[in-house]
């Protein structure tokens, strides 16, 4: 196959993105059946529609979205909890802005601030040190969402905030883990995948070793990959090839940017902050040790250590199938409310919330623009 030149001009992309997807289609097709793989990434998901990368793939191959998007898999209970600190007098709300939007069983994060909630929108957790400094009378709680990628940061405003001496900023933590749900994926008897693109930005952190017990376990194939169109071919290509020659390894097509150790720094303050934890997925329920909670020494930050709340979740008689869309068991096109009742500026499910969202990917960018199969 032709290496990749550091600097290709368009016609040389296309070009090579077409040899690519024609050596996939060779490949594939001699497994006599559909392969489908599954990314865990919503920045892979949004790459891949951006590309119009489903489109240009032969037949024989199958994209399908996983539960890569955090805000999307954050479920009804935490999210009411959220709202629940929301509303008291003495606290003040942290979080990114995506969260808003995303639905508790009963209200929202935005319906709570329309009726008076004090709820600011930062673009790091370490903002949140500054609010807790200006406003020493309050609770500030930082709504610590995210994968591996984000886990660090957190972990970081907490060793700060304990260094300066601020003691009134929590963490309301919903961190989860991506080996682990992978796991719980395969072990999913209605979830049939083939092999994973492994997430670029969590590899950064994690490295690649951590998917490997999975990887040997289930015998499934995965491969690191970037986000350019390019990169995600190769990394397609790598795929196809494991399971044609009957191999289950973790690769690296990322290699410029994701090590095999990570970053053992960032890896270093979390574990020093966070330890793993059973937790909740949205449309999955609990998936154990795949969520992370704040180790015993740092309890005096972890709001739900400080100040408990019973807070009910209601379950919800809805149309909405983010919870199957999440585990790759249907696509956007399959839900009734989507592109109808469900639309990015009025979203019923989470996965039409964020920008990183299946549903808002589908909604966006349609058939994509086949930028590579021209």
């Amino acid at each position: 196959m032709t290496e990749v030149k550091e600097k290709l001009t368009k016609a040389e992309e296309r070009a090579f993105a077409k040899e690519l997807v024609q050596k996939i289609g060779e490949l594939a097709a001699t497994t006599g059946r559909k392969l489908r793989f599954m990314e865990v990434c919503g920045t892979h998901t949004v790459a891949i529609f951006r590309a119009g990368l489903r489109q240009i793939l032969p037949d024989s191959v199958e994209l399908v979205s996983g539960p890569g998007c955090p805000v999307c898999v954050t479920p009804d209970d935490y999210m009411d909890k959220a709202i629940a600190y929301a509303q008291r007098d003495d606290v003040i709300i942290a979080t990114f802005g995506d969260m808003l939007k995303v639905p508790g069983s009963k209200s929202s994060l935005n319906e709570a601030k329309t009726n008076g909630a004090d709820i600011r929108i930062v673009y790091s957790p370490m903002d949140s040190i500054q609010i807790a400094k200006d406003n020493p009378d309050k609770k500030v709680i930082f709504l610590a969402v995210g994968f591996e990628t984000t886990a660090p940061t957190a972990a970081a405003t907490v060793l700060a905030a304990e260094q300066q001496g601020i003691s009134n900023l929590y963490m309301l933590s919903a961190q989860k883990l991506v080996p682990p749900v992978m796991e719980a994926l395969l072990n999913d008897e209605e979830v049939h995948v083939d092999g994973f693109i492994l997430p670029g930005h969590v590899s950064v952190v994690t490295g690649t070793g951590v998917y490997e017990p999975v990887i040997g376990k289930y015998h499934v194939p995965g491969v690191v990959t970037g986000f350019e169109p390019l990169q995600i071919l190769r990394g397609l290509y790598r795929l196809v090839q494991q399971v044609v020659n009957g191999e289950a390894k973790v690769e690296n097509e990322y290699t410029d940017v994701v090590k095999a150790e990570g970053n053992p720094v960032s890896m270093a303050i979390t574990n020093k902050v966070y330890e793993p934890c059973d937790t909740g997925w949205r449309g999955m329920g609990i998936v154990p040790l795949s969520g992370l909670k704040m180790k015993a020494e740092y309890a005096r930050f972890d709001i739900e250590q400080v100040l408990p709340l019973e807070v009910e979740t209601v379950v919800k008689k809805t149309a909405c199938r983010c919870g199957e869309v999440l585990r790759g068991i249907v696509t956007p096109k399959e839900c009734p409310l989507f592109a109808k009742a469900c639309v990015p500026t009025h979203a019923i499910g989470p996965c039409m919330v964020s920008v990183e969202g299946v549903c808002a990917a589908w909604y966006k960018y349609g058939q994509g623009r086949f930028e590579y199969g021209k």
